[in-house]
């Protein structure tokens, strides 16, 4: 099982990587519609995550822009998985260290056993700046998709790049 590391030592691998990053105090968030006012204080790409487990057990992290309504049936072939639904909350904190309306790529620094698939959305592979949760839904910090990418091959999870597809 992994052990949930804290916001800090987040904090002092983005430092230690030579990765800039901006922050945002905010009231808790739990869903896209919620971080609207957040979206108008912080420019660039927004983000929501998608913890899934495929019918074979495996965990996959999608992160796309927060206005991607993404289509689960044909993420799973893309993304080399079966079929997908949605992880168990306890399934989460145990892998990921973070619970419901926290979720964040950055908390693949959490899975130490590699048991999590982190996949990111192609646009936000490539964007100046990629707003996330810093492993609380009470605060939003900001990066350039380079250095979300290069911080997560850090953690032993370089992220798998994919056109995730949308629902019509």
């Amino acid at each position: 099982m992994s052990v949930s590391v804290s916001e800090g030592k987040l904090y002092a691998d983005l430092e230690s990587l030579g990765i800039a990053w901006t922050a945002l105090e905010h009231e808790a968030v739990f869903t896209v519609e919620e971080s609207e006012a957040i979206h108008a204080a912080l420019p660039g790409a927004h983000t929501k995550n998608l913890f899934l487990k495929d019918s074979g057990g495996a965990f996959f992290l999608v992160t796309v822009d927060h206005a991607v309504r993404v289509d689960l049936k044909a993420l799973a072939p893309v993304i080399g998985a079966k079929k997908l639904s949605f992880g168990k909350a306890e399934d989460m904190e145990a892998l990921l260290g973070v619970t419901p309306g926290a979720v964040t790529p950055l908390a693949a620094m959490n899975d130490t056993d590699g048991k999590v698939r982190v996949v990111l959305d192609e646009r936000l592979a490539g964007a100046d700046m990629v707003n996330v949760h810093p492993l609380r839904n009470t605060a939003t910090i900001g990066l350039t998709g380079a250095d979300l990418m290069r911080a997560l091959a850090h953690w032993g999870h370089p992220p798998q790049i994919a056109v995730i597809p949308e629902r019509a």
